[in-house]
């Protein structure tokens, strides 16, 4: 593999299908993205849960993908264009 092949895929990384994470994992998985700045979203009125639930549907309405980056082992949840 070529060095501009792994820094390019380093970049965009891989999508994976939300579906095809397990459930409980992926709700951890959101619940770390929505907390990860320290805001407590009781204080706003809004709940945890209903952060959660609102990545979901951004999710099923393909708003949102999971990308997990290869080099750093991590994933995120990104913006579709």
């Amino acid at each position: 593999m070529s060095h501009n092949k792994l820094t390019d895929q380093h970049e965009e990384g891989l999508e994976i299908p939300y579906d095809q994470i397990n459930i409980d994992t992926l709700r951890r998985m959101i619940q770390e993205f929505v907390t990860r700045d320290g805001a407590d979203w009781a204080d706003s009125g809004c709940a945890l849960e209903d952060k959660v639930e609102q990545v979901l549907r951004q999710l099923k309405n393909k708003k949102v993908k999971v990308v997990f980056d290869p080099i750093s082992q991590t994933a995120n949840f990104v913006a579709c264009c």
